[in-house]
């Protein structure tokens, strides 16, 4: 190939998919958000973790493997009945959620992440609220990712280790197993990324779609039927103070099957960070109208996988500029008085001396 001939598209594409990690920031937000929600998550049903997932739960163990054998599930919770390797899992999932947020060594702990979300999920699929399925997702597609290589842990300690060790020689057969290491990890890193917005894609043009079904839907009273649901009204009265305004419902309603089936289109335009500040508010009103926080946090975590890498660098400098401290600048250098000679007839100058 001469150098005027542009390399073909599946050359590009494949060098594109090889050399440039797609990302890396919107992967570590994925991190750290999922790694705080699922540990806030734990914590705030630390209370009630035996009637959800221990021993005690309505949903027994024994109808726990049962319905996992059907399914072709796994949890590590049904391995034994006993109370104490429960609490064992539970305090080994807290401090893997928190290990997970803060990016240390990503890539074992993000497997062992996995594992234990996927656990709990299997173990009592019927008393969560539905936003762990999301989570579970989320946490499979991470272990193919790269979320380590910034704002963590690991990028701090490989920072470190370069400054210390430097740039020295390395035998060319290292090299090469080295550079075919590092276009693997940065393959299967992009597709993990793409799979991430595929997945979201579906779920809210699905979403939409499914709405469009619906005659509620499309005469506006929906979101008025589901204001009056008693398992999703945790403050009765913001409920009923939303419910007093019919139109505004029935505008949320049009708006929000639209953003839902135009999303995936959007993405291609600058429409898109509409649509993502439009499905922000949307999930916010979920949380706190209907109650249901783990979903909407899950959903919220999830469209950052939408923002250019550039942008969350500026939130980021722009969040911690008002914590950082003014550089000192130092004032200007002021000569000391000279001091004077000694006078050679000076009587005590001489005694001084000798």
């Amino acid at each position: 190939m001469t150098a005027d001939q542009a390399p073909d598209p599946v050359t590009r594409v494949f060098t594109f998919l090889t050399e440039c990690a797609v990302s890396l920031h919107a992967a570590a937000v994925l991190r750290i958000g999922y790694g705080l929600l699922y540990l806030g998550f734990l914590l705030r049903e630390f209370p009630h973790r035996d009637e959800i997932w221990g021993p005690g739960s309505p949903w027994t163990p024994d109808l726990a493997r049962e319905l996992l054998g059907q399914m072709g599930g796994f949890s590590l919770l049904t391995l034994s009945d006993s109370g104490t390797w429960f609490e064992a899992c539970y305090a080994l999932t807290l401090v893997v959620s928190a290990l997970f947020a803060l990016g240390w060594h990503t890539r074992a702990v993000s497997v062992l992440f996995a594992v234990m979300v996927t656990s709990f999920h299997g173990r009592a699929v019927f008393m969560t609220d539905g936003g762990d399925n999301l989570i579970v997702l989320m946490a499979l597609y991470l272990t193919l990712t790269a979320c380590g290589r910034r704002w963590s842990l690991d990028a701090r300690r490989a920072r470190l280790r370069c400054a210390a060790t430097g740039a020295g020689p390395t035998p060319r057969w290292q090299q090469q197993a080295g550079l075919v290491r590092s276009r693997l990890a940065t393959l299967v890193h992009n597709c993990g990324m793409f799979v991430i917005a595929a997945q979201v894609c579906v779920l809210y043009g699905s979403a939409g779609l499914y709405k469009v079904q619906g005659s509620l839907w499309r005469d506006g009273t929906a979101l008025h039927y589901v204001l009056h649901l008693d398992l999703f009204r945790p403050w009765p009265a913001l409920s009923q103070l939303a419910d007093g305004h019919a139109l505004l419902l029935a505008i949320t309603g049009y708006v929000t099957v639209l953003v839902q089936v135009a999303f995936p289109f959007a993405l291609f335009s600058r429409l898109k960070y509409v649509t993502l500040a439009l499905l922000l508010g949307m999930h916010l009103g979920i949380a706190v109208l209907l109650g249901l926080p783990v979903f909407s946090g899950a959903m919220i975590i999830a469209d950052a996988v939408f923002l250019p890498d550039d942008l969350l660098v500026r939130l980021t400098r722009a969040v911690r500029a008002p914590w950082r401290r003014p550089p000192t600048t130092p004032g200007p250098l002021v000569p000391l008085p000279a001091q004077p000679a000694p006078d050679p007839l000076d009587t005590r100058a001489v005694q001084k001396k000798s």
